[in-house]
């Protein structure tokens, strides 16, 4: 039996590997944010500089692994079979947590999600324990570290009221002080901004990193004989006030005589900074419980006992980490930091939420998020009111977004956000992780950069009246995945402790195989979604200023949607004769997703007149029309994939053979039409476009369907739903080819008119 507790120690090892991978990709960006967000140095330097954050960071954490051990519960109350069944289901409950919210792109708390599983799994085991022995459910504080349970959890959800409302208003002095102008203040404000800046890091770094490693304890002659612990924990004043002094007069020194930039410094060493703190906050969820389970193992063979009778009394000590396997745990975070293809997602989805411009809405309004927004509007107004008019007036023009004039092919350069608002977040964030640390809390650093993010975004007005309801709705969204994250930790390594109890020799490689089989299928769920993305004809943006330019960009999109269409109209046929759900269900997929991306095109076109020159404005209403012809087309073809679906998925009466066959002739001629349709655009031959609006056939097939279908209607055809679907689908392959018709007309026409007048 002892064998199965070293495969165990085996296989957490593996887990650990897996829960490092699965958890840097969704954490570990959140350090990446600021700096990614700003564009203040290159994506490579951002990497470089965060690389070097996490490796040493990842030394210096060791403080940091009791609470993986007894920070939730009292490890003497349990015995060491027990212990590895709570470490095991905490490890594979979290490794399939975490890869969930990294395949919906949605950051999450590794902090959150170690600390109720943890818990879940301990009420769990100790639970089977009291029914065991006949006790009370009142038993469970005997088992439950309840004070530093609590204390976790109020310090974790109490950093993102804090950290929102902390981001909020030190952006908002900031853009006070500063405003967007600020690179033309006075060097002696960016010198102060970079003095409490840095200070604020710096502190930070030597609390977060100096103070939690083994050098911490020593003694030395230049702190009169005292620890360096110890002198920093008692002279936090007199260290900040140094500090202040030193980098304000540094920071004044390098913008006065080096021409430097002191902003971006500020970003550079707050990502080294925070980096640290996320690998030193964090390496404990990942490593923690492995950790844990080895040195009980140890232990327990070291006694000799049997692994019933064996108390775990010896967790409740404190045992220093190897610093190779934390030196390893570092270069595994490093490498997932620089290769993993998930982290882009949920960088991408914070970085959104919180961007100056315009940006791709990825969440929906709800009834929350609307709520909230009135009543920040109505509390807006409200305290405006209060304010004299001039001081509303200097302080609105502190807040005043510059104007940046560029071309259309370089708008997607632009940063999310400025420098000031970079550097707040980082300063934020780093500041309350480093109280937070050294309070032995382990504080989200999810929760803290996320939301430090959102209160700067706030402050600096860049949810306005076109985006904030989507903005919040994102946050709403975010935060609720959060609450999920407990909860689903919290009853999942519960489930699973309680499997793995019920019969370890047959749970425990069966819950293995579930586990990493989840992982590979998500991982080829991914990588297959990313290529056909990538594959996929996507539609752009019309980025030309003239209208010869934008008839050949148009061309692009017209083919990509011609195509596109073809392929959801036959395989609705296709679905409807085989009364096949599975390919209609991906047909309906398909356009939703070409419709949105049409939508969007619609969305654009403010941006589109904006950018077109004082000779091109003609152009305006070309592209204009061709997208209304293009939306023509993907709600016919939303209605076809509606109605077969409907048709199939309710059950009714199949298509008689006859119908059958009439629509795959007409399906046919259409497959046709739209191929050479998608030739004559890919290849701008206007001699092809002109043969096809001259060829008619197409519509005199459709009418004989249609007639054909009145007579089977009075004659033989005994099914209302039948008739009404085939008329349906016969009218909007018509509706569809009349748009289709119009659009190539539109396309022709303005490209005569526009040689006719380059010939003029």
């Amino acid at each position: 039996m002892d064998d199965i507790y070293l495969l165990m120690i085996i296989a957490l090892a593996v887990l650990a590997i897996a829960d490092l991978v699965v958890g840097v990709s969704n954490d570990a960006v959140n350090f990446l944010n600021s700096a990614i967000g700003s564009k203040a140095i290159s994506f490579k330097t951002i990497m470089i500089v965060a690389s070097v954050g996490v490796g040493i960071g990842a030394i210096f954490s060791s403080g940091m692994m009791e609470v993986a051990r007894k920070g939730i519960f009292n490890p003497g109350a349990f015995y060491f079979d027990e212990i590895m069944i709570v470490f095991m289901a905490v490890m594979i409950t979290d490794i399939l947590l975490l890869d969930f919210f990294n395949t919906l792109g949605m950051p999450t708390s590794t902090t959150v999600s170690i600390v109720f599983e943890l818990l879940g799994a301990a009420v769990a085991m100790a639970l089977v324990k009291i029914v065991a022995n006949n006790g009370s459910v009142s038993e469970l504080v005997n088992y439950i570290n309840t004070d530093k349970a609590t204390q976790i959890i109020f310090g974790i959800l109490l950093s993102v009221v804090v950290a929102f409302a902390i981001g909020a208003f030190v952006q908002w002095i900031s853009r006070l002080l500063l405003s967007y102008d600020f690179g033309t203040k006075p060097k002696w404000i960016g010198a102060l901004f970079g003095g409490f800046a840095l200070t604020a890091i710096t502190y930070f770094i030597f609390m977060k990193g100096l103070k939690g490693t083994s050098y911490a304890n020593q003694n030395f002659e230049i702190l009169g004989g005292g620890t360096m612990k110890n002198f920093l924990e008692t002279q936090v004043l007199q260290i900040v006030l140094i500090n202040a002094v030193f980098w304000s007069l540094l920071s004044y020194a390098l913008i006065a005589f080096a021409k430097t930039n002191i902003y971006k410094l500020i970003i550079v060493v707050g990502t080294f900074a925070l980096a640290l703190a996320f690998s030193g906050n964090d390496l404990v969820n990942f490593i923690g419980v492995p950790i844990a389970a080895f040195n009980s193992y140890e232990a327990f063979v070291a006694s000799g006992k049997l692994a019933s009778e064996f108390s775990m009394e010896v967790l409740a000590k404190k045992v220093p980490t190897n610093n190779w396997l934390l030196f390893m745990a570092g270069m595994i975070m490093v490498i997932t930091l620089w290769f993993s293809s998930k982290a882009k997602q949920v960088v991408k989805t914070s970085i959104d939420l919180s961007s100056q411009g315009e940006t791709k809405e990825r969440f929906q309004p709800n009834f929350l998020s609307r709520s909230f927004v009135r009543f920040a509007v109505a509390s807006s107004e409200l305290v405006s009111m209060l304010i004299p008019k001039t001081l509303q007036t200097k302080m609105d023009k502190q807040f005043q977004v510059p104007v940046i004039s560029l071309s259309k092919e370089k708008v997607h350069e632009l940063p999310a956000f400025d420098l000031v608002r970079a550097a707040v977040n980082l300063m934020v964030a780093a500041v309350l992780i480093s109280v937070a640390t050294s309070m032995k809390l382990p504080l989200s650093t999810t929760y803290v950069t996320f939301m430090v993010a959102m209160g700067t975004s706030l402050a600096d007005r860049a949810w306005g009246a076109e985006s904030a309801v989507y903005r919040v709705a994102g946050v709403l969204n975010v935060i609720g995945g959060w609450f999920f994250t407990a909860f689903i930790a919290f009853i999942a390594a519960a489930l699973v402790a309680y499997l793995l109890n019920v019969n370890l020799q047959l749970m425990f490689p069966l819950l293995l195989i579930i586990a990493f089989g989840l992982i590979a299928r998500n991982y080829i769920v991914h990588n297959k979604k990313v290529k056909q993305e990538k594959a996929e004809d996507q539609l752009s943006q019309a980025e030309s200023t003239s209208i010869q330019g934008v008839i050949e960009e148009s061309a692009g999109n017209i083919a990509s949607v011609v195509k596109r269409g073809n392929k959801i109209y036959s395989n609705s046929i296709k679905g409807l004769s085989k009364q096949d759900l599975t390919i209609l269900k991906k047909c309906k997929k398909d356009t939703e997703k070409l419709s949105t991306e049409v939508d969007d095109l619609r969305d654009n076109i403010f941006y589109f007149i904006k950018n077109l020159d004082e000779m091109s404005v003609n152009a305006s209403s070309f592209y204009i029309n061709i997208l209304g012809y293009l939306q023509d087309m993907t709600q016919s073809l939303e209605f076809v994939v509606k109605a077969t679906n409907k048709h199939v998925n309710n059950n009714h009466k199949k298509l008689k053979n006859s119908q059958v066959k009439e629509l795959k002739e007409v399906e046919n001629a259409l497959d046709e039409f739209f191929s050479k349709t998608k030739k004559a655009f890919d290849t701008l031959s206007f001699d092809q476009i002109a043969a096809i609006l001259n060829d008619k056939e197409l519509f005199v097939l459709l009418n004989e369907k249609i007639q054909a279908q009145v007579e089977r209607t009075r004659t033989e055809e005994s099914s209302p739903k039948n008739t009404t679907l085939y008329f349906g689908l016969l009218l909007e392959t018509k509706d569809l080819l009349k748009a289709t018709m119009s659009l190539i007309q539109e396309y022709f026409e303005a490209n005569q008119s526009s040689l006719d007048a380059v010939d003029k």
